[in-house]
């Protein structure tokens, strides 16, 4: 198509646009506004997390060959905690509050929140976690576990400033593995929320976050807190990410979306009966092709099409087939999913992650999500 020819097309729908009533013209051009959530960057940016357990993000003495000792330092960072004292994970005991204070290792490897917080390597950074209290949900609905709330809360009024996600209840729908009861899991959530905001704790926003693929719509409102109880809404991303419903959902409450658990898993012949997905290890370069093709850029391609609602993302850099929580797992029991294996992965990882509109650690990241715009 010529010059002229573009011209007379833009020309011929501007002339269009303006025979239209004041109203449709209106209608037509002008974008639907709503009041950012608890810090919730503007339409076009996105917060970059990664994470989860201190293999996987590095940057620490011990724990040298994560994420942080590859690429630039991200926004924040994900761990897990749990309110489930007793229950016996992969040959541990629970105590509840599990990670935040000491090293443990529950089947998923090594997590210690405080051991990172003190390093210099976190600073400048926000923190999620990732709370579970499975088989556990009607003793934090009814007060039993009061002490566990009341001393997560003291935790995270120590942090200062620094931003917080709690992904309470974090896969609410993640029937079998986790088996949340409905009604108890959402006045377990609630109750959470209300003694945090009644201590004082102004530094967290509360995240409400599905598996993805299980949920349709109607089940998605089943579940839902409420307005006042979510700040952000949230998913994970893995082999079936083209079934998610949660960006419909969340643009319906008027609330931004946290992509909260994300890794390269590619649907295998009986994904969709089983969840067995693909060998994937980036360490090989087929295989490594074929995630970039089959689930990276349809990660990207998520982000960008749902711009308006998708506001942070969290990549999972993990080593998974070497924890003993996956040995059995159909999903992620041949997953090696470490960027820095694959120098291609690795390239393409930074060429994308280094466009403006993703944020990253900066010494005014506090301030700007707080509201102190740049």
């Amino acid at each position: 198509m010529s010059i002229l020819s573009l011209v007379a097309c833009k020309q011929e729908k501007v002339e269009k646009v303006a025979e239209q009533p004041a109203a449709v013209v209106e209608e037509t051009v002008a974008k639907p506004t709503r009041k950012l959530a608890k810090f919730e960057p503007e339409e076009g940016k996105v917060l970059l997390f990664a994470g989860q357990e201190l293999e996987a993000v590095g940057g620490l003495e011990k724990y040298n060959d994560g994420y942080l000792d590859h690429f630039d330092k991200p926004a924040g960072w994900t761990t897990y905690s749990n309110i489930n004292p007793g229950e016996n994970s992969f040959g541990r005991i629970q105590e509840g509050l599990d990670g935040i204070y000491e090293t443990h290792d529950w089947g998923d490897h090594d997590y210690n929140a405080s051991l990172q917080l003190k390093d210099s390597s976190y600073t400048d950074m926000a923190m999620a976690i990732g709370l579970q209290f499975v088989n556990h949900e009607e003793k934090v609905a009814d007060g039993t576990h009061d002490k566990y709330i009341d001393k997560l809360g003291d935790f995270l009024l120590s942090l200062g400033k620094r931003p917080v996600f709690l992904r309470i209840a974090y896969e609410f729908d993640g029937d079998p593995w986790n088996s949340y009861e409905r009604e108890a899991t959402i006045k377990a959530y609630r109750r959470i929320v209300d003694k945090l905001r009644a201590k004082g704790v102004t530094n967290t926003a509360y995240v409400w976050q599905s598996v993805g693929f299980i949920s349709n719509l109607e089940h998605l409102e089943g579940w839902y807190p409420g307005d006042d109880y979510v700040d952000w809404c949230a998913v994970s991303f893995f082999n079936r990410w083209d079934e998610i419903q949660m960006f419909k959902f969340a643009r319906s409450k008027g609330k931004p979306v946290f992509i909260a658990e994300a890794t390269p898993t590619i649907s295998d012949y009986t994904g969709k009966l089983y969840g067995t997905t693909k060998e994937t290890q980036l360490s090989n370069p087929e295989q490594a092709q074929e995630a970039w093709d089959k689930w990276f850029v349809p990660f990207f391609n998520a982000i960008e099409e749902n711009a308006d609602v998708v506001k942070a993302v969290h990549y999972i850099n993990c080593h998974w087939d070497s924890h003993r929580m996956w040995d059995e797992n159909p999903t992620f029991q041949k997953i090696d999913a470490r960027l820095q294996l694959s120098e291609m992965i690795s390239n393409k990882w930074k060429a994308e992650t280094s466009k403006p509109k993703y944020i990253k650690s900066s010494p005014d990241l506090y301030a700007y999500l707080y509201g102190e715009r740049k």
